[in-house]
């Protein structure tokens, strides 16, 4: 990605490097601009670099190289407090000896708001999260998700236009969290706040941003909205941390306008798009979602031969583990439907796809 000026986006990072002991740098080069009123996900495995860059936004971490701009503005030298961000923290970080009115207030008195202001400002944040009649709890006579909506409230008290969140989810059960990924993403759409979230949950950053930057090793690998990370991958590493991927592995034989043929180890042969695998004789990884894969006679002339390892029976479909080329967790996901009730264990079948459903990447 190229260098970004300040006008491009409402949050930019431009050339932002970090490193903590002077040599390894945790952050490399990061361009990245974030629009007015976008939900941006950072998201990556631990140790990626996304929740460094977060912290570099908020204030409690500094950059080593580049700068960081809100509204047009350089904030590296901005102290946190007065960066009018709102942060979100999957461990609440709300004050236990404060109810839950004045942990929403605090951040007001801070900046010296009135208390009619403040109690007005405090009941709409509030209402935002459902939480209207818990103004005189205490964060300990709450539920974890009643905690985190207060959390949630707070960071929206102050009409913050920039709201951060690290995986402000985690501490929760799957339900709860499922119920508040949607309450989430409807207050952003409702208020038109900026959101950047981070998490390591890809279904989660799925279901909720305009778009995901996937870091990995202190580089956002790609960026893009959520249909074209998972449906047009641009490297091994995002085809397989976004949705379930089946790989093989094999060797170009050539490439004829946007089709890699491609051998296998085995000495069959198959073709994908030629994304990112080089020439004739580079080593590629082929990437395919488990849903476009068919299956067909094992006597066909196309396809792959594969060896059925196990069924699960789920519902709508019928989840086929393969053996396929010595992958054995190579998955089908076979529809529900006629004629698939007869497969069994140690069957020997063909498997095919169509040339735009696979992608040939990296090796």
């Amino acid at each position: 990605m190229a260098a970004n000026s300040a006008n491009d986006g409402f949050v930019v990072f431009d050339r932002v490097q970090k490193s903590y002991d002077g040599e390894i740098l945790v952050v490399k080069d990061l361009n990245l601009n974030i629009a007015k009123g976008e939900f941006l996900t950072m998201l990556g495995p631990s140790g990626s670099g996304k929740t460094t860059c977060l912290m570099m936004l908020a204030g409690f971490e500094t950059a080593t190289h580049g700068d960081i701009l809100l509204g047009g503005k350089p904030i590296n030298n901005i102290p946190p407090h007065k960066r009018g961000i709102g942060m979100v923290f999957q461990n609440y970080a709300l004050f236990p000896h404060m109810t839950v009115g004045e942990n929403l207030a605090f951040p007001l008195e801070v900046r010296g708001m009135s208390k009619s202001d403040r109690d007005a400002k405090v009941m709409r944040a509030l209402d935002m999260v459902q939480m209207g009649e818990f103004a005189g709890r205490r964060p300990a006579q709450l539920s974890g998700g009643q905690q985190q909506r207060i959390a949630l409230a707070r960071a929206l008290v102050f009409d913050a236009e920039l709201v951060l969140m690290d995986e402000p989810l985690g501490a929760l059960d799957k339900q709860l969290r499922e119920h508040m990924q949607f309450e989430i993403k409807h207050i952003h759409e409702n208020l038109g706040i900026t959101v950047v979230y981070v998490t390591h949950d890809q279904s989660e950053a799925l279901t909720m941003s305009d778009r995901i930057a996937v870091f990995n090793d202190g580089v956002i690998q790609q960026l893009a909205p959520p249909e074209d990370l998972y449906e047009r991958p641009e490297n091994a590493f995002v085809a397989q941390f976004i949705g379930e991927n089946n790989t093989l592995t094999g060797t170009v034989s050539e490439v004829t306008g946007d089709v890699a043929h491609v051998k296998f180890d085995n000495g069959q042969a198959g073709q994908a798009l030629a994304v990112n695998c080089g020439g004739a004789g580079n080593r590629t990884t082929l990437s395919i979602r488990p849903e476009r894969v068919t299956l067909s006679d094992a006597g066909s002339e196309t396809g792959v031969t594969a060896e059925v390892l196990e069924l699960i029976y789920l519902g709508d479909h019928i989840r086929c583990r393969m053996d396929v080329h010595g992958n054995e967790d190579f998955v089908v996901k076979v529809p529900n439907a006629a004629g698939h009730a007869m497969l069994k264990e140690g069957d020997k079948t063909n498997i095919s796809w169509e040339t735009e459903d696979c992608r040939a990447l990296d090796g």
